[in-house]
């Protein structure tokens, strides 16, 4: 505004009149708006203080949860298998707070959403069983086990799932259960259940059931992927077939032994043809 602007503005108040510049008329409506503004704010400010302390509590609870989970990783890594075993609790008890908390329609959970709930609690029950593996308590592993099937029984927590039944089958083969560690691979789905661990733990589990032959397609899928050295695939497959030789019978060892020569479009051996004689 210019400073030469000589307009006034006259407001009647019966029986009062009262002559203002223009010039004071427009600062007096701007602070009057700034005035208004700030008040609004320090309004809406002041009735957020609840929902800011419920969004402050949801996050710390949050912190503490990972902060849990990853101090129960690093202890069982270091052996400390009581205290993995604590810590992992500490954070299925700070997850169930969180869940309560997110569940209330007038409290705040952060980005807690179902799918990393799901998936945190699974992986915590896993820490819980895997501890007590170690420490050869069956029954909580079962337990916890058990409970972290449930968690990843949704779709969105597949990756964990698979990792579930994959120690599972671990565990068994460290019990010396090759029947169960079988029954656990065979509840994988079918990508999973060719990948070089799950192969792994499947021969191990066929030699301890004396399964050879399977035992010896495994070890050649194993050898197909290079999950050996050339040198150890040759070692461990030749030692398959021949105890598939010494323990079944003569007409069965060799046709066994022919089978999988197809599958890996390898040639028999010339003494295969030979008849064998009384």
């Amino acid at each position: 505004m210019q400073g030469n602007n000589q307009a006034v503005v006259t407001l009647f108040w019966p029986p009062h009149r009262v002559d203002v510049s223009f010039n004071l008329l427009v600062l007096l409506l701007a602070a009057l708006f700034m005035l208004l503004y700030v008040a609004l704010r320090t309004m809406s400010a002041l009735f957020s203080l609840p929902q800011e302390a419920k969004r402050w509590r949801a996050q710390q609870k949050e912190r503490a949860m990972y902060g849990a989970l990853m101090d129960s990783l690093a202890h069982l890594l270091a052996g400390r298998f009581i205290r993995a075993t604590k810590s992992a609790q500490n954070a299925l008890a700070q997850e169930l707070s969180l869940g309560l908390l997110a569940a209330d329609p007038s409290g705040h959970a952060g980005d807690h959403s179902v799918s990393r709930s799901r998936q945190l609690r699974s992986l915590a029950h896993l820490l819980v069983a895997e501890s007590a593996q170690a420490l050869q308590n069956k029954a909580l592993r079962d337990q916890h086990l058990q409970l972290a099937l449930v968690s990843s029984a949704q779709r969105h927590a597949q990756e964990v799932r698979e990792g579930v039944q994959f120690r599972a089958a671990r565990w068994a083969l460290e019990d010396r259960d090759a029947d169960a560690a079988l029954d656990w691979l065979t509840q994988l789905p079918q990508g999973a259940a060719r990948r070089t661990l799950a192969l792994r733990m499947k021969l191990r589990a066929t030699r301890q059931v004396r399964q050879t032959l399977q035992a010896l397609e495994t070890a050649r899928l194993l050898a197909k992927h290079r999950a050996f050295s050339e040198a150890a695939a040759q070692s461990i497959v030749r030692g398959l077939a021949l105890e598939l030789l010494n323990d079944a019978r003569p007409g069965a060892a060799a046709a066994g032994l022919v089978v999988a020569r197809r599958k890996r479009n390898a040639p028999c051996p010339s003494w295969w043809s030979t008849p064998h004689r009384a």
